[in-house]
Order: C-alpha cells, then structure tokens, then sequence
C-alpha cells in the first residue's frame, strides 16, 4: 500500500510541476496539487490507523 501511495504523490508532483512550467495548464498544476495533498493525508491517515489496530 505505501509504494502505491508513493507512486501517486509522485505522479502528482509531476502533473503539478508539468501545470505551472506551462501557462495554458495552470489547471493542471492547480489538481496536481490538490491531489497531492489529498494522497499525502490519505497515507498518513491510513498508517496511523494501522498501527492503532495493531495494539501499538
């Protein structure tokens, strides 16, 4: 699951990265980064309630 979650912060990164370098794909950038956020606190969420569930 974590490799998953590192694939797509990566690919968001780099559609944001690839929306702001052009004008015309500000949009772009602009998802790039809302699902960038949005995949970090997934991961994070996820890791902290799996360690819960294991009685840690």
């Amino acid at each position: 699951m974590l490799t998953v979650i590192v694939i797509l912060l990566v690919v968001w990164a780099v559609l944001a990265v690839v929306g702001f370098a052009l004008e015309g794909l500000l949009w772009l950038g602009i998802i790039g980064v809302i699902l960038f956020i949005g995949t970090l606190v997934f991961g994070f969420v996820r890791r902290a309630a799996g360690r819960r569930g294991k009685g840690v």
